[in-house]
């Protein structure tokens, strides 16, 4: 009972902030996000049943604290469902940096929650696993099914599930990564979020974002899509800095990013910042003009990354296994 995934982390697009509930981790409201690729998580998982204790290991190091509890809760799931009591092995590695706003625990746990169910014989629709991921992370629902996906809120795992959106933008959709390597602490504002003056505000327009989002998707507006999100990373900041604890992620060099991206704009450029929680700052641009985009972020002395749109989490063939 051993299986191996691979997944892509997301990039959101109009972002859930705070839950309602935190065991299910239910969002207080719908979300849409694009994976980014080649940037993914790959892991491997397995049942063993002469295992004494569950063991979690990231980027080679063995997880313990509150990440071994979000782990734990969707081996538990599994498990579960599936009707065994094994103990697991996990191992996962990625290929992008972590912890700095590129939604590495997206990837992670959507990564982790696809082995699990592969190792244990559980033949899940990919919306299905969606549910077991989200015990993890809310996002990693989204990087189960992939490409441009909406995490719908709801009160159970029967209607807060993840959705693939169709949409004519994703062959030509680039985003170039801008790393600003500075920590972030996601789980804690989202712990926070209601507290702030500024959430009820947030609640009463991101209902609107999502239909305007889902729209251009459909109809392949580049423009309104991209837009939307730049004007969400502004809503969602505006949030995490008026809460109790004053989350301030941003960094000087995610403010260059953002003036050189409506430098870019004004010299006619189709260009829009995005950033999550966290201080680095996706560009999202067309094929037709990711390399100019590229070099103005470059000449900042920022590192960057071109990314693409990732599909969703798969199973590898054997010899991709870690262990």
């Amino acid at each position: 009972m051993k299986a191996t995934t691979k997944a892509h982390p997301i990039q959101g697009l109009v972002k859930y902030h705070g839950m309602h509930d935190e065991e299910l981790r239910l969002p207080y409201h719908d979300s849409i996000s694009v994976c980014t690729a080649p940037s993914h998580s790959r892991t491997t998982a397995a049942f063993e049943p002469d295992r004494e204790a569950d063991r979690y290991v990231v980027d080679g190091e063995v997880v313990g604290g509150r990440a071994a509890e979000r782990l734990r809760a969707v081996v538990d799931h599994v498990r579960e469902l599936a009707g065994v009591d094994d103990r697991v092995r996990l191992e996962s590695v990625n290929d992008f940096p972590t912890n700095i706003g590129f939604g590495s625990s997206s990837s992670g746990f959507a990564a982790a929650a696809v082995a699990l169910c592969a190792a244990a014989d559980l033949e899940l629709s990919r919306p299905a696993m969606s549910t077991v991921a989200r015990r993890g992370s809310a996002s990693a629902a989204r990087a189960v099914t992939g490409a441009f996906s909406q995490l719908h809120a709801g009160l159970g795992d029967a209607d807060c599930r993840a959705e693939r959106l169709e949409t004519p933008l994703e062959d030509g959709l680039r985003v170039v990564a801008a790393e600003v390597p500075a920590f972030k602490h996601t789980e804690a504002a989202h712990r926070e979020a209601a507290d702030s003056h500024m959430f009820d505000a947030r609640l009463a327009h991101v209902h609107d974002q999502i239909a305007t989002m889902r729209h251009a998707l459909r109809t392949g507006d580049f423009e309104t899509a991209f837009e939307t999100a730049e004007h969400d990373s502004l809503s969602l900041a505006a949030t995490t800095m008026t809460g109790p604890a004053g989350w301030v992620y941003w960094q000087p060099e995610t403010l260059e990013v953002f003036e050189t991206v409506r430098e870019l704009r004004e010299e006619g450029v189709p260009a829009y910042f995005s950033t999550d929680t966290g201080a680095s700052v996706y560009v999202n641009t067309t094929a037709d003009h990711v390399d100019r985009v590229e070099a103005a972020i470059a000449d900042l002395g920022i590192e960057t990354r071109v990314w693409t749109v990732g599909g969703p989490a798969a199973v590898l063939d054997a010899d991709k296994a870690l262990f």
